[in-house]
């Protein structure tokens, strides 16, 4: 059927998927067909969960100026720094030097995602938002770390609605009504930053803004437990009960994790509770909060592209994500918002 379209019983075929093998690719009318004319879903006998599309093709991959300093994936998609036992198993603590360039990483990051969210409206394609985080990014000298992070295609990941996590940039334009996560990471000077924020496009329902409000609370308040002593395992049992008490539920397949000079590593931290996470908070830590909260089950299911990451019952999901340093005395929050709380306690 044609993308965004939700009748399912057209039977104008395109002739492009015909040349390109695309079999099922039917539209309604001529205007349906007009409306969807380049954009295809490439999985038309796929079962989607909720009502999102992909809209292929994908546009190229985006250039990276040979001047901008790299990970060690870039090229073949491989983070082989990360695949070390110590990497994943002992929180690294950073010197001085190292905590002063992941501030400089955060605070570009967050310019980045700034300005990308203020291009979210009705109409605009995701990838379009994906060619400003990459051009934003280039600007300030950084690499967008996800771009072919283990063959990942784009340089931002955008969620749509049922879309848990990992969602790839493409032609579907955002509709009135739908939320959008926008999850932005950034390779500077040797440090990876990350952080994501869910928005409204438009005006939307009140089940949507129950959903992102108690998501970005479920943020906030593990944050606020976070200091020297405190437990990792702790961080679910604070977020749970919040998401339970507002009608929703917890994602347990992705977790948070530690940022620095790798992308991904040690410490791995669940967002739900009674989880048996082992270890405790050290002062010049840096790692992620970053819980995915359903308005349904947590359950959840996977396109076959390999990264898109829906819920399994098509209900809708929101996601909040902030890079943190643990302090002497308590956390500082290294990606926040001008408007919010930076230092704990």
């Amino acid at each position: 059927m044609g993308v965004d379209c939700p009748n399912t019983a057209g039977k104008l075929e395109c002739p492009t998927c015909v040349k390109l093998g695309i079999k099922g690719s039917f539209f309604c009318n001529q205007d349906c067909f007009k409306r969807s004319s380049g954009k295809h879903d490439p999985w038309p006998f796929f079962t989607y969960t909720g009502s999102v599309r992909p809209a292929y093709p994908l546009s190229p991959r985006r250039e990276v100026p040979e001047s901008i300093p790299k990970p060690d994936y870039w090229k073949d998609g491989i983070p082989k720094s990360e695949r070390s036992f110590d990497a994943q198993r002992n929180p690294r603590i950073l010197n001085k030097q190292e905590i002063e360039g992941m501030r400089v990483s955060c605070r570009l990051a967050r310019e980045v995602l700034d300005i990308a969210a203020a291009a979210v409206a009705p109409g605009v394609t995701t990838d379009e938002l994906d060619k400003i985080v990459h051009e934003e990014t280039i600007k300030r000298g950084g690499y967008p770390s996800p771009l072919n992070y283990r063959d990942f295609p784009k340089s931002v990941c955008t969620s749509v609605n049922e879309v848990i996590c990992h969602g790839i940039p493409d032609h579907r334009q955002l509709q009135e009504g739908d939320i959008v996560n926008l999850d932005v990471s950034l390779y500077y000077n040797g440090f990876h930053s990350d952080l994501n924020e869910t928005y409204p496009v438009g005006k939307i329902d009140e089940d949507s803004q129950r959903l992102i409000d108690t998501t970005r609370t479920c943020l906030d308040e593990a944050i606020a437990m976070c200091k020297p002593g405190a437990l990792f395992r702790d961080i679910g049992k604070v977020i749970e009960p919040i998401a339970k008490a507002n009608g929703c539920s917890v994602v347990r397949t992705y977790t948070a994790h530690g940022t620095n000079q790798l992308f991904h590593c040690a410490p791995t931290i669940p967002h739900y509770a009674k989880n048996k996470t082992p270890g405790a908070m050290k002062a010049g830590m840096t790692f992620t909060i970053e819980p995915m909260i359903n308005l349904g089950l947590s359950h959840d299911d996977h396109w076959p592209d390999n990264w898109t990451c829906v819920t399994r019952d098509g209900k809708r999901s929101a996601q909040f994500e902030e890079t943190l340093l643990i302090t002497e005395t308590g956390v500082e929050v290294l990606t926040a918002r001008k408007d919010r709380k930076r230092i704990y306690p």
